[in-house]
C-alpha cells in the first residue's frame, strides 16, 4: 500500500500496520500514551492521517496488530498437538508469542504499554479473554472436567502475563523460556 505523503528524503515513508504500530509503541513509551495523538503517530511515520485510520481505528488498536495471527498461531499448535494437555499448552503458548529477534524492542515496548497503560488494560481484556478461552477449549476437548478447563485457561492467562511482566524487569532474559517456566511453575497445580 502506498502513503498519501511524498517521498522528501530521509528516512522513507512507513507502508505496513506493524511498522506504523512500531512507531506509535515507540512514541508512547517515550512521551506516554495519553500524551501522544494520531497526528503525532501519522507523522512520525510520515504517513497521512487517513492512512493510520486505515489501519487502525483508534491508537490503542496499534497494540494489536499481531494479535489475530497470534491467537490464530496459538490454537492451530495445540490443535496439532499429540502431546499431554499441560505439555502442549506449556510448548504452544510461547510459540504463539513468539518473534523473531530484531522485534524484540516492539515486544518489549507492547508488554509495558499493555500492563502499565490503563486505557490500554481496558481493551486487553478482550484479547486475554480469547487467548483464555483457546486454552480452556483444548483442555475440555481433551476430555477434561470443566473445572480443571476453566481453572486451566486463567492459569495459561496468568502464566503468559506473568512472565511479560517479569520479563519488563529482566529485559536480558529469553522471553520464550520464561513464558514455559511460568507456565509449568502455575499449570503444575491444576488437575
Amino acid at each position: 500500500m502506498s502513503t498519501t505523503t511524498p517521498d522528501s528524503g530521509g528516512r522513507p515513508a512507513l507502508t505496513s500496520a506493524h511498522e506504523l504500530a512500531a512507531v506509535a509503541q515507540e512514541l508512547f513509551v517515550e512521551r506516554g500514551f495519553e500524551q501522544t495523538s494520531v497526528d503525532d503517530i501519522a507523522a512520525a511515520a510520515r504517513v497521512s492521517r487517513r492512512t493510520f485510520f486505515r489501519y487502525f481505528s483508534t491508537k490503542a488498536d496499534v497494540l494489536w496488530v499481531e494479535s489475530p495471527a497470534e491467537l490464530a498461531t496459538f490454537r492451530r499448535l495445540l490443535d496439532e498437538s499429540t502431546e499431554p494437555w499441560r505439555e502442549a499448552l506449556c510448548r504452544s503458548a510461547p510459540l504463539a508469542l513468539h518473534h523473531p529477534a530484531e522485534e524484540r524492542r516492539w515486544m518489549l515496548h507492547r508488554a509495558k504499554l499493555l500492563l502499565t497503560v490503563p486505557a490500554v488494560q481496558e481493551k486487553a481484556a478482550v484479547r486475554h479473554a480469547e487467548w483464555r478461552m483457546i486454552a480452556t477449549e483444548f483442555v475440555a476437548g481433551r476430555g477434561q472436567s470443566a473445572l480443571v478447563a476453566v481453572a486451566a485457561g486463567h492459569a495459561t492467562l496468568a502464566a503468559t502475563l506473568g512472565a511479560h511482566e517479569y520479563w519488563i524487569a529482566h529485559p536480558d532474559e529469553d522471553l520464550p523460556a520464561l513464558h514455559e517456566r511460568f507456565l509449568r511453575m502455575v499449570l503444575a497445580g491444576v488437575g
